[in-house]
């Protein structure tokens, strides 16, 4: 069958796809993995055939222009899902603001996708979380679609608790800003919009069951596998470690997007100086070019592959992004998060501190004493590489992605309908 693969145009987001568009590829399906035009190099160097979608140049302006919004925006951040402590009103604007962004990143995409779906005719969909042209593109032309996360879901859950606190507003001061634009593009195209535009047909989770968010959506279990690019192991990374290693990784989004991290590196660098550990800065060019002198401590690297590098360490810094996450979870590595409450950063920061595999730092509190006193407290605590050994035992329990090829085979022969038509 036909599979085609789309997400937008961010990095990150793509890798969590790859491994299973590697899977369907290598079962003998035909893949193709769509995004905007900026990403398709990317795509191509993942070994799978790459299909521009529409050009979006304008994110990166629109999101450094928008800083703030990690740091100060409370609708950005989707980590409370306390029912008592949320309201109709609060919720609204939440999914408000979420609309507004996904539409920046979804409309440049969204015409080509549908009209690339049209000419290849696709059997299976398979959607980023966020690429909400995905399913879409599957009802224009009939295919079975499913959504692979590469978060926790907070994001059905969210609507989940949103829908029933609209229950009990009047039906005339009900709103719904997600399904009032899905339902348009849906309708220029024949379509209706369905819950099924926010779920998928089936959710794909890679998140261990102690980790994840047990929605109503149909789900399916697939492990992480960490994939971080093209990648060659360093000669000094074949030899172990002479002393506890750490690794402090700040991703390439803050930087790429928003112009910048938010905490401070060269100083919690310098604070970790007086650890007998080695610490290993895993960062871009831009990240780096920002450093002073360092500690003898201190080894900068750039471009280094997390997966190659994780097994050797005792400890993960990072700033709350999903890839970093998932693949010391895989690993077994303690992490310290130190993140802004942007989406669901804080919730799986505190997920691992619950699970005792970790701690969380929130940016504002993370000066370098507090950074220094919770890396101690880790390394000073078997417990927490026991109990993130006990996760990885759990995460690396889920199915394979080969092995969720055959569910996704099943999909299609139980979804696959006829496509949408316009009047």
């Amino acid at each position: 069958m036909r599979v085609l693969f789309t997400t937008i145009p961010e990095k990150s987001h793509l890798f969590c796809l790859t491994p299973l568009a590697w899977a369907m590829r290598a079962a003998g399906h035909e893949v193709r993995v769509a995004s905007c035009a900026e990403l398709v190099d990317v795509i191509a160097a993942t070994g799978m055939t790459a299909v521009a979608t529409g050009r979006n140049d304008g994110i990166s302006e629109a999101m450094t222009a928008n800083r703030q919004s990690q740091e100060e925006w409370e609708e950005a951040s989707w980590n409370e899902l306390d029912p008592a402590k949320l309201t109709y009103e609060g919720e609204l604007e939440r999914i408000q603001l979420a609309a507004y962004g996904s539409a920046m990143y979804n409309e440049p995409m969204l015409d080509d996708l549908v009209e690339f779906a049209r000419s290849w005719q696709p059997d299976l969909v398979v959607w980023d979380p966020l690429t909400y042209a995905g399913p879409i593109a599957a009802g224009a032309v009939g295919a079975a679609h499913a959504r692979s996360l590469c978060f926790a879901d907070v994001w059905v859950m969210k609507r989940q608790l949103f829908r029933k606190l609209a229950a009990d507003v009047a039906v005339e001061q009900r709103r719904d800003p997600l399904a009032d634009w899905l339902g348009a593009r849906a309708e220029e195209l024949g379509g209706t919009f369905t819950e099924e535009f926010a779920t998928g047909q089936l959710t794909i989770d890679p998140l261990p069951d102690s980790l994840a968010i047990a929605t109503d959506a149909r789900r399916t279990p697939m492990r992480f596998v960490p994939y971080n690019g093209p990648a060659v192991v360093p000669d000094w990374l074949r030899a172990p470690p002479e002393r506890t290693r750490i690794c402090m990784s700040l991703g390439a989004s803050n930087t790429e997007r928003y112009g910048g991290d938010y905490v401070s590196k060269g100083s919690i660098l310098e604070a970790l100086a007086e650890l007998d550990a080695e610490v290993v800065a895993a960062l871009l060019p831009a990240q780096t070019a920002e450093l002073g002198p360092l500690p003898d401590n201190v080894r900068v690297v750039e471009s280094v592959p997390l997966h190659a590098l994780l097994p050797s360490c005792s400890l993960l810094i990072h700033h709350g992004g999903f890839g970093s996450y998932a693949n010391a979870l895989v690993y077994g590595v303690p992490q310290l998060t130190v993140t802004t409450p942007v989406a669901d950063q804080l919730y799986r920061g505190a997920g691992l501190e619950e699970q005792r595999a970790g701690l969380l730092l929130p940016h504002d509190l993370a000066t370098p004493d507090a950074v220094f006193d919770r890396v101690s407290t880790i390394l000073g605590d078997a417990d927490f590489r026991q109990q993130a050994g006990r996760l990885r035992d759990e995460a690396v329990a889920r199915p394979a992605p080969a092995e969720v090829v055959p569910v996704l085979e099943e999909l299609v022969e139980e979804r696959r309908t006829a496509p949408w038509r316009t009047a």
